[in-house]
């Protein structure tokens, strides 16, 4: 989907750099490092308040209470619907950067972000009907399309040795966006306030965003609309393998920022306010330690961490799974907040692998230095998108899990045994592809036999 040209660009004018090469040190150090930092700042703004108005519903779920006259399955199918689209939109919007440019498109989907809130702004009490409440969660959905562009943009800003990083504080900063407007809920909520008033704070901050992109961002002229590029990464089966791994992590991670007020509502009794009160930790501290993963990865190795990970994750799905069963809310919480936590950790390392893997296949191919680097930004960027977009719809497939749990068993321990068998899933995939044969042991094994050595990615 992007690809940096290597013809020089033609100047557009103010706010396009018609030069980029940050794998070049010394034009990193001089100039480099400075401008993409700016643009990951705002890009993470822009992003931040995409996931808040992606996962507002989250919150707006717990205002409506028996006046709306909404069962707990339509409070899930209306948080599903939001997910959905989030996911969807996630494809055109890794599109949008290279044909408008990372900071004109920035500007424009910060901008959309003010419809699904006008919508719900205006529709929000009761008597509104379940089909309106329905498409204005959809309407949120342009939210989680912030991501993709946000991840397509960054990516192309910082080298190879500095994504897992700046990749996983890009998204960590949006992540955050989750239990910010949790908690902006909650003071509403504690203020005995309506959620008009949790919309109408978000309408000026959406404004501010726009405009602050506008004024401080960039666009790289040398990205191009590359549908050879989307082509490849379609056919690329790695593509298929790290969406699959990434519907473990993020796939968690916004399923269960949807759906954990919901499920302490509904299995344990919880009030709006005592929802509110625990909701917004999980959310956040999982935000807070993406980054942390992103780093882990660039020095352990993604797919190492990635995979004891997905052992972590196995382990607190248990304990929830006998809290559950023993109705112990301060167990469940806890354990419940460790799997946030995890999924938060996962979600930095997966990405990290992305393009660490394509890095890795341009040098089999026997790319060097900034061919190879062209390369692996070329299928790494035009992948995220598609990566991110099968990943978030693990969120909607946690949501309809919970959704059919509680209509079979009144419960939510049927889906939490399917995301402990699911788990278990990613972590073999994560071995057998990834980790399974040392990069070692394939070259002395090449070196004894005289055959060419099988691609390795032990290191991504």
């Amino acid at each position: 989907m992007t690809a940096p040209s290597t013809a020089p660009a033609a100047s557009r004018g103010g706010h396009w750099i018609d030069h980029w090469d940050p794998e070049d040190e010394t034009f990193w150090n001089e100039k480099g490092e400075k401008i993409a930092r700016r643009n990951l700042f705002f890009s993470v703004l822009s992003e931040h308040i995409g996931f808040s108005i992606w996962t507002m519903w989250s919150v707006m779920v717990l205002f409506m209470g028996p006046e709306y006259g909404l069962t707990p399955a339509d409070k899930f199918t209306i948080v599903s619907m939001a997910t959905l689209v989030g996911a969807v939109v996630r494809v055109p919007y890794t599109f949008a950067v290279a044909i408008f440019g990372g900071r004109n498109w920035t500007i424009i989907s910060a901008t959309m972000l003010l419809l699904p809130t006008i919508a719900a702004f205006t529709v929000m009490e009761p008597g509104t009907s379940f089909t309106t409440f329905l498409v204005c969660a959809m309407l949120a959905g342009v939210g989680g399309g912030n991501f993709a562009s946000s991840m397509t943009n960054i990516n192309a800003f910082f080298p190879l040795r500095k994504k897992g990083w700046a990749l996983g504080l890009n998204a960590g900063g949006g992540n955050i966006g989750v239990p910010v407007v949790q908690l902006v809920g909650l003071a509403v909520i504690g203020a005995s306030s309506g959620p008009r008033v949790l919309l109408g704070i978000y309408i000026p901050l959406i404004v501010v965003a726009a405009v602050l992109a506008a004024f401080y961002m960039d666009s790289i002229s040398s990205v191009k609309n590359d549908t050879g590029a989307a082509k490849d990464a379609v056919k690329e089966g790695h593509t298929w393998i790290m969406s699959f791994l990434y519907i473990g992590t993020f796939g968690s991670f916004i399923g269960y920022s949807f759906a954990f007020g919901l499920v302490l509502q509904t299995q344990f009794g919880r009030t709006p306010l005592q929802a509110a009160y625990v909701t917004f930790i999980g959310p956040l501290l999982g935000s807070l330690i993406r980054p942390v993963g992103g780093a882990l990865a660039d020095r352990f190795g993604g797919a190492k961490i990635t995979l004891w990970n997905y052992v972590a994750m196995a382990a607190a799905t248990s304990v929830i799974i006998a809290a559950s069963m023993q109705e112990s809310l301060p167990l469940f919480t806890t354990a419940f907040i460790a799997l946030f936590v995890l999924s938060g950790l996962g979600n930095g390392s997966t990405f990290k692998m992305i393009p660490g893997i394509f890095h890795t296949k341009a040098l089999a191919k026997g790319l060097t230095g900034e061919e190879a680097a062209a390369y692996g930004r070329r299928l790494s960027g035009a992948s995220m998108g598609l990566i991110g977009a099968v990943g978030a719809l693990g969120g909607l497939g946690i949501n309809l899990a919970f959704r059919q749990s509680f209509l079979s068993v009144g419960s939510g321990t049927g889906a939490f045994v399917a995301f402990l068998a699911f788990y278990g899933a990613c972590f073999v995939v994560t071995w057998a592809v990834y980790l399974r044969r040392p990069a070692a042991q394939q070259e002395a094994t090449a070196t004894t036999s005289g055959a060419k050595p099988q691609l390795s990615y032990a290191e991504v």
